[in-house]
């Protein structure tokens, strides 16, 4: 199921607060990227049709500050040092002098790779989010991908931007249409503390080239972006407030701006797949650039030579079943 692919995104008229709260003009089924069986009870029809046109969902106060206030705790554990998760990636920004938590050390924006924690692994399983997963995976849902983003204030040089991109650009599994995140707001998040910005309808298009941008700033690791998509594309910015949690396909193109408050800005995320996933070879496609770049790090972190590491196996070792049954 490689992809090799270059489109051009169609254009919609739609303006952000439809695009929010209301659904599209028409729609004819039947659905694509939501499950039959009246999305398993918990999607309304007009929930439905937003996600179909859109690419992405917000549902408001799904996950109470409580659950927030917990994983928050467990982050600046790990970021002190009191915790320690086996498998996680930690990284720092390239222009960020100054942590919040460890005097002297480099600020960390984003963990990633901590399912094996047991405090975190409990959003992934939270049961209102994982109600709504089933809506657009079906019974057997995995967690392939686990993130927890501290978006630092910006030091002047815009080095706090996410730049616009797809996320199977990353992912070597498929089918497309039964992958989702959920991503939810730890606290309120708007355009000053970089807000997520989607470009709406853009699921419907193709997994695109992507490449380091070339900021003035410096560019963090692995922060790809799209190479070229259509610059008039309406653009929706997501300010969401604490517990708000906006599920989105893999191919909806977004990013989010430079956070130009004195705070950091948080957001914990998982990305899920349908058990009956499988894996599929990049070579020759627009991912063998990156699947190539995970390889060399892989590579240079465990000291195994970099030909006897695969690819699939990486995001297997990162996956863990949240519900039902799973293919591998």
């Amino acid at each position: 199921m490689a992809e090799r692919l270059n489109t051009i995104l169609r254009h919609i008229g739609t303006s952000s607060q439809q695009l929010i709260e209301s659904s599209p003009a028409s729609y004819a089924a039947p659905y694509e990227y939501t499950v039959d069986e009246t999305s398993r009870g918990k999607l309304t029809d007009e929930q439905r049709k937003i996600y179909e046109e859109n690419g992405f969902l917000v549902i408001k106060n799904l996950v109470p500050k409580s659950e927030i206030a917990k994983y928050r705790n467990r982050f600046e554990q790990i970021c002190r040092g009191e915790v320690k998760v086996p498998g996680i990636t930690i990284m720092r920004d390239v222009a960020i002098a100054k942590s919040e938590f460890v005097k002297d050390q480099k600020a960390i924006t984003k963990i990633q790779t901590w399912h094996t924690d047991e405090v975190l692994w409990q959003f992934c399983c939270y049961p209102a989010v994982v109600d709504y997963v089933e809506c657009f995976l079906g019974p057997n849902v995995l967690a392939m991908h686990t993130m927890l983003i501290n978006k630092p204030p910006d030091p002047g040089q815009l080095s706090s931007r996410h730049p616009m991109h797809q996320d199977l650009y990353y992912f070597p599994f498929r089918p497309v249409n039964r992958i989702v995140c959920a991503w939810t707001a730890m606290e309120k998040i708007n355009r000053d503390n970089g807000c997520l910005v989607v470009l709406p309808g853009s699921h419907k298009g193709e997994l695109l080239q992507h490449d380091y941008p070339n900021w003035e700033g410096g560019v963090n690791k692995m922060y790809h972006g799209v190479r070229d998509f259509d610059p008039d594309h309406p653009r929706v910015h997501l300010e969401m407030d604490e517990g708000d949690t906006v599920f989105f396909h893999p191919i909806l193109i977004h990013g989010s701006g430079a956070n130009r408050t004195k705070g950091f800005r948080k957001a914990i995320s998982c990305h899920y797949s349908t058990g009956d996933c499988e894996f599929v070879d990049l070579k020759g496609t627009v991912q063998e650039k990156i699947e190539d770049e995970v390889l060399d790090i892989a590579s240079n972190k465990s000291g195994i030579p970099k030909d006897q590491i695969k690819y699939e196996d990486i995001w297997k070792f990162r996956s863990r079943i949240v519900k039902g049954t799973a293919s591998f």
